[in-house]
């Protein structure tokens, strides 16, 4: 018989060949959520308030009598979403603290011939075993550098092709990590989320083998990389890749070509600041007149300049310049494994802590 309370590593496992709903309100959900869960509130934002602030003024006792009254009507309604949902009839369930939501929801679905597990200590639990794992991650990882345009996230997904391991840190936080980075991308998740879908991507990862990232600042958007996989991250080697300036021109004029020239405009005047009025005046022209190789040098000119910055002050144990006198991502992908063949991983991540 299954155990029907899982900590969080068996609760994850367990989804397989269930399906999971997360019985928080909308608001909770939006907020962040375990990957693949179904929204299946047991109260919405309004009704959970409620009960909230009831609880606070009048005790358990009344709150659970108002969640009573709320809840009686809509059992019939959960239980035929919830066969909808899994035909099968098997369910795991969670809340925030694992406390009377998940009890009740999985009580009333195991009356209705459901076979169900719930997460020990809920949500909160599921978050607090994903921080420790990004405190723990003993992944070899290799960072892909390089200055704006290169070609880096094509570079990643060409290495992933070629059968590597890669984790694309920019299309989790639907952010390319510029001013221009929201340009084409959907809106971003909220930090929690992004988390949560990074400790996600990491769980399809074998750990004996190698990972591969772009290089990224701790900011991608609005999001931010969490600390203790940052430490891991600014440890590991980096190959840092260098095309010519022609061939950078020609990425970014294939990447944003086809998007309007107002988007662009928008992008190029958050950098006003620190490209200078008459190299902004340069880009804007250059833009309303379709020039877009010359805008993009505009916009190369200040990246680099950021670029040259930050790699003096990288902190990697280990920096390799691969330079080539072409962009083709085949060759420079294998070329990185070729390179990443030499190394040897050999420092235990407690050392990296002082990171």
């Amino acid at each position: 018989m299954t155990e029907s309370i899982l900590l969080p590593h068996a609760f994850l496992s367990a989804r397989s060949d269930r399906i999971v709903l997360d019985v928080r309100s909308p608001g909770e959900f939006a907020q962040g959520h375990i990957p693949g869960a179904v929204s299946f509130p047991l109260f919405n934002d309004a009704e959970r308030a409620q009960v909230g602030t009831l609880y606070k003024q009048q005790g358990k006792e009344e709150a659970m009598l108002l969640g009573l009254r709320i809840v009686g009507p809509k059992m019939e309604k959960f239980v035929r979403e919830a066969r909808k949902l899994a035909p099968h009839r098997r369910l795991a369930v969670h809340c925030w603290r694992g406390g009377q939501r998940s009890g009740s929801m999985a009580w009333l679905f195991r009356q209705s011939g459901f076979d169900v597990v719930t997460l020990l200590g809920g949500y909160k639990n599921y978050r607090r075993h994903l921080l420790e794992a990004f405190e723990q991650a003993s992944f070899n990882m290799i960072v892909i550098g390089g200055q704006t345009g290169t070609g880096k996230t094509k570079i990643l997904r060409e290495l992933q092709r070629l059968g590597e391991q890669i984790i694309d840190l920019e299309a989790l936080a639907h952010h390319k990590g510029s001013a221009f980075g929201a340009i084409g991308e959907l809106p971003q998740p909220t930090v929690e989320q992004f988390e949560n879908d990074l400790f996600e991507a990491m769980q399809h990862l074998d750990a004996k083998r190698r990972v591969w990232l772009e290089n990224e600042s701790r900011s991608i958007g609005r999001v931010f990389i969490p600390e203790g996989f940052w430490r891991h991250f600014k440890a590991s080697p980096l190959f840092n890749i260098e095309v010519p300036f022609e061939c950078r021109i020609k990425n970014l004029v294939d990447d944003y070509t086809g998007f309007s020239v107002a988007e662009l405009e928008d992008a190029f005047c958050r950098i006003e600041k620190k490209l200078g009025g008459q190299h902004l005046k340069t880009a804007l022209e250059a833009l309303r007149a379709g020039d877009y190789a010359t805008a993009a040098g505009v916009a190369l000119r200040y990246y680099d300049k950021t670029y040259h910055f930050g790699l003096e002050h990288n902190i990697s144990p280990d920096i390799r310049m691969l330079r080539f006198d072409h962009a083709i991502v085949e060759t420079i992908a294998r070329a990185c494994i070729t390179q990443a063949d030499t190394l040897v991983h050999s420092t235990p991540f407690e050392q990296l802590q002082k990171f």
